[in-house]
Formats: structure tokens, C-alpha cells, sequence
């Protein structure tokens, strides 16, 4: 008997991203696969929550697993021929406290920009510098912290991330 031998090779972007990255080329039709992650939503055993709209699925951990910092894994199966599909994966935070994230990130930068040029016209007008200064330096002190704040809670996710990774890889090698 001839038994061949699946192997999924994972292209992946680069660990600093806060929302790591990866593509995988499949030997099978986009609507199969699709149809497995389906499959496997509906049976009463699965540990995660999946949605799947067009070829797009979303799978997140139980409502009793979750906290904060829980992942999301956003997965795009795209169709490259009848026979072949290319599967793109995203791994990010709940939309809510990603959206959180960048609106600080906006506040902040936009916050720099008018302080910096606060700090201009009271320099230009002889006038007190000491608030604006503070407020130059203090922002982007504030943007790095931010920055270390969401790889924290990727490495608090971190665990969750495998078990999403895990079942991902055992639906579409099933």
C-alpha cells in the first residue's frame, strides 16, 4: 500500500509583530477545507468558537477560557485552482481590545503633534516651555509602554495561540 505522507509547510512573518502572521499552500479545493472547519464548529466536543463568513473563518477560544488578552485567529482560504488553495492566518487580539489599542495609539500621536507645537509657539513667544516639554518627552516614554503592554498580553495569549494553531493544523490535515 502507498501511503502518502501530508506535509503542510507554515510560512511565517517575523516574531516582533504583535500580530504574528503565516501562509500555508494546501493541496485540496478552499470549499473542502472550509467545510471541514464547519464540521468541526458543530460538533459538541470542540473547545473553540468559529465563525466563517465567505472564505474567511474566525476562531476564538471558549467563552470560559477567555480573558483579555485572548487571541483570535483569522484565517482566509484563498482558491489558486480547483485543486489547490492558499490559507492565510492572522493571529490578533478580540477586535474590541485591538481597536482600544490603536485608538490610544491615534490619541497619542495626535496628542505629540499638538504639544510639539505648543512647545514651537511658546518657544517662539519667550513664554513658559516646561508643560509642552514635559508632554514631548512623557508621550512617546507613554507610546513605548504601550508598545511593551501588547507584547505582554501576546505572551499572555501565547498559550492560547498554540491551542489555536493546534486546531487549525489538525482540521486542515485531517
Amino acid at each position: 500500500m502507498n501511503d502518502q505522507l501530508n506535509v503542510i509547510i507554515e510560512k511565517q512573518n517575523s516574531e516582533i509583530f504583535l500580530r504574528p502572521r503565516f501562509s500555508i499552500d494546501l493541496e485540496e479545493n478552499n470549499q473542502e477545507i472550509i467545510q471541514r472547519f464547519s464540521k468541526e464548529f458543530t460538533n459538541k466536543k470542540c473547545l473553540f468558537i468559529g465563525n466563517i463568513v465567505d472564505d474567511h473563518i474566525f476562531i476564538s477560544v471558549a467563552k470560559k477560557d477567555e480573558h483579555f488578552w485572548s487571541p483570535q485567529l483569522h484565517l482566509e482560504i484563498l482558491e489558486e485552482t480547483k485543486k489547490t488553495s492558499q490559507l492565510k492566518g492572522l493571529f490578533g487580539p478580540k477586535p474590541q481590545v485591538w481597536t482600544l489599542f490603536m485608538f490610544v495609539h491615534f490619541v497619542i500621536g495626535i496628542s505629540f503633534l499638538a504639544f510639539g507645537a505648543l512647545l514651537y509657539t511658546r518657544f517662539s513667544l519667550n513664554e513658559s516651555i516646561f508643560f509642552p516639554l514635559a508632554m514631548v518627552i512623557a508621550l512617546p516614554l507613554l507610546w513605548i509602554l504601550l508598545y511593551f503592554l501588547g507584547k505582554i498580553g501576546k505572551d499572555t495569549g501565547k498559550k492560547q495561540m498554540k491551542d489555536l494553531h493546534d486546531f487549525m493544523i489538525k482540521v486542515i490535515g485531517a
